[in-house]
């Protein structure tokens, strides 16, 4: 298993000092991946949650890919209908060579209503939009294939029936976010079973999870992956290992955008889960 962090490009604490720090952060601790989230015009469905300022994902991982060294570098999620194809495909094979084959794509359909508005882009077409973008980003990718080195990894979010039949058609891994551990056990026979109808292999396993330290045992039905206490988060991880996640990407977001002024709580206990998760991670 490898594990990834979630890295904040939104809020009031967020400056470009700060999101180098994040970075440099993530890698230093030994993580293989860091990830950053996707808005385009921030209308008050994305303000309550992700206020400004929100640095947009493309140009932020180019300037990462800069002030890192190995670490992989991803979108979760890039909004797929917010961009043209083309568009995604030619900024996704640049990026991946700039960063000697660090970038992982992550897509999805996305969810403010509002933002679609303002970019003149049918809500209720976001599905059919984005199976038809994704197909023609693929198509891209494999007409530059003799000069674009390796293989850009698409992973695929979406909690619904519709994510993981997209994925299975469309992705290298299903990139489910957020939920609890019995959701995913039952989760994963969708999985199989429309790779068995499709007559496709079952993509990679590859999810995040809340990252959220608490001194308490957390019980109940409600409980998310990766709330609770350090043997709780780890238990989970192993879990998920066993549920076949190659990866497994930290979100120690908690919904409060205050909590970007002080990254040094998410920092430490993207710490303490490294040092306590090391006997699952692959050694290479």
């Amino acid at each position: 298993m490898r594990l990834g962090v979630n890295v904040p490009n939104f809020g009031p604490g967020t400056r470009p000092a700060v999101l180098r720090q994040w970075a440099q952060t993530a890698e230093g601790l030994g993580f293989s991946l860091l990830m950053v989230s996707d808005h385009v015009v921030i209308t008050a469905d994305v303000a309550e949650q992700y206020p400004a300022p929100f640095y947009e994902p493309f140009t932020t991982l180019a300037w990462l890919a800069g002030v890192t060294s190995g670490i992989q570098l991803g979108t979760t999620v890039l909004i797929v209908p917010y961009r043209h194809p083309l568009l995604i495909a030619r900024m996704a094979a640049n990026l991946s060579d700039l960063s000697d084959g660090r970038l992982v794509l992550g897509a999805g359909v996305g969810w403010a209503a509002q933002e679609f508005g303002a970019l003149g882009v049918p809500f209720s077409r976001r599905g059919r939009l984005t199976d038809d973008y994704l197909q023609a980003v693929r198509a891209a990718w494999q007409d530059e294939a003799d000069y674009r080195p390796g293989q850009i990894p698409l992973w695929i979010g979406g909690n619904s029936d519709a994510g993981i039949r997209r994925a299975v058609r469309l992705g290298d891994a299903w990139h489910p976010l957020r939920f609890t551990m019995p959701w995913l056990r039952e989760a994963a026979g969708r999985l199989q079973q429309a790779a068995d109808q499709a007559q496709r292999p079952v993509p990679e396993l590859a999810p995040r999870i809340l990252l959220r330290l608490t001194d308490d045992i957390v019980t109940g039905p409600g409980r998310l992956a990766g709330e609770g206490t350090i043997d709780q988060v780890v238990a989970d991880l192993a879990e998920l290992s066993l549920l076949g996640a190659e990866t497994v990407l930290l979100d120690p977001f908690h919904g409060n955008p205050d909590e970007t002024l002080h990254p040094e709580t998410a920092w430490q206990a993207l710490a303490a889960v490294r040092a306590a998760a090391r006997h699952l991670e692959d050694p290479s």
